[in-house]
């Protein structure tokens, strides 16, 4: 065949424009993606032989988040793509026996133990990661087994119902965490659907997480800057934590601050009108652990660490960290992470003074199971009913 003839062969020419249209499509990928718009025609990249532009991968949707895609419009569903994921049996390890290596694993019903949607308060955005339920290591009396029908009060409201009003989950798998054993009324294990409570009087826990019914307690976490004074108000004039709290809509509440950081020190505060929380929170015998950030010229000789581990003798008696351990070192400054449970005033600071190396800056990030995480310094936000519930359960309310 000529030259001339395979050229206008419809085989190749079916097959150069294939070749262009692809080109075209990775043009457009590729463009987008390197000048931030979107290019339109077979330009980009021509002086080079293109590859047939690949099927992109279907963006992961967390269940907990569908709901913020509803309301879009129908405009959004209408130019939405095809899903390029791959059929089940086509997955490697479709075929295998569950449980067996390489087996897929099976996707969780709703409102079976795992699922989202079974885990108290699993909708809420804050206290997802907390772990498990943690409780102080104290010694308690031996408690008899109370009777399900001393637990039921006629004229109360049924378990399940108080369960779902406070946000737990919806009726129906409130009453499967029932019937699994998973909630306790005043320290008693309920399996009966038909016991009835008393919202004002109960303590209802559910897999170990105590469910606050009082609607008038407040639980807050401020990020304090630097230059802020730990108090509602300062005859001083300074800037102060009632400050912070005017856009706030419980700035009409009285509200404590669960410990003190001095002037110079950043970080958490939790602000609350639990008065009963509070006390445990700051009581040496709930051994509270918190967490501190500490930043301090360097270089930071092997050591220092495990003597303030073992105990450090301040003007007040001996004083140590529980944990130490270093996060990043530049040239001139360390910056170090320490995990102590005492409440002394300026504990940190003094204990490095002690060692040699004066603090240049402190932030405290974590109070038992609550952390800053993102948020930003100088705002308050209100916990999430599973960090009160963990935050409850760590001085064992």
């Amino acid at each position: 065949m000529t030259q001339a003839g395979r050229q206008g062969s419809p085989r190749n020419s079916s097959g150069r424009n294939t070749s262009q249209r692809n080109t075209s499509q990775g043009g457009n990928f590729a463009g987008g993606f390197r000048s931030g718009a979107p290019k339109r025609g077979g330009g980009f990249g021509s002086d080079r032989p293109q590859r047939a532009a690949k099927p992109r991968e279907e963006r992961f949707i967390d269940p907990d988040e569908a709901g913020s895609q509803q309301g879009r419009g129908a405009s959004d569903a209408k130019s939405a793509k095809p899903s390029s994921r791959k059929p089940a049996a086509r997955k490697p390890g479709a075929g295998k026996t569950p449980g067996t290596p390489g087996a897929l694993k099976p996707k969780p019903r709703t409102g079976a133990p795992g699922a989202a949607a079974s885990r108290a308060f699993g909708s809420e955005r804050f206290g997802q990661n907390l772990g498990p339920v943690r409780r102080p290591s104290r010694k308690r009396g031996p408690r008899g087994d109370v009777p399900q029908s001393e637990l039921h009060d006629a004229d109360g409201v049924r378990l399940q119902k108080v369960m779902a009003s406070a946000g737990v989950a919806s009726r129906r798998v409130c009453e499967e965490m029932i019937a699994e054993g998973r909630v306790e009324v005043d320290g008693q294990v309920v399996t009966e659907l038909g016991v009835r409570v008393d919202p004002k009087t109960a303590v209802i826990h559910v897999d170990g997480l105590r469910i606050q019914l009082d609607e008038n307690l407040v639980y807050m976490v401020f990020n304090k800057p630097k230059g802020v004074v730990s108090t509602m108000e300062d005859p001083e004039g300074r800037p102060c934590i009632s400050d912070f709290l005017k856009n706030n809509k419980n700035k009409g509440e009285r509200l404590f601050h669960v410990g003190r950081l001095d002037v110079a020190t950043e970080g958490l505060l939790l602000l609350t009108n639990d008065g009963e929380l509070a006390n445990r929170l700051t009581h040496p015998s709930y051994e509270v652990p918190k967490t501190y950030l500490v930043q301090v010229r360097g270089p930071f000789p092997q050591g220092i660490g495990a003597q303030l581990k073992e105990g450090v003798e301040l003007e007040d008696g001996f004083a140590s960290v529980d944990s130490f351990r270093l996060v990043d070192s530049t040239p001139g400054h360390v910056l170090i992470e320490v995990v102590l449970h005492s409440g002394k005033n300026r504990i940190v600071r003094r204990l490095f003074d002690a060692v040699g190396f004066p603090v240049l800056r402190l932030v405290r990030v974590k109070v038992g199971p609550i952390g800053l995480g993102d948020q930003r310094q100088g705002s308050i936000r209100n916990l999430g009913k599973q960090e009160v519930g963990h935050l409850l359960a760590s001085v064992g309310l």
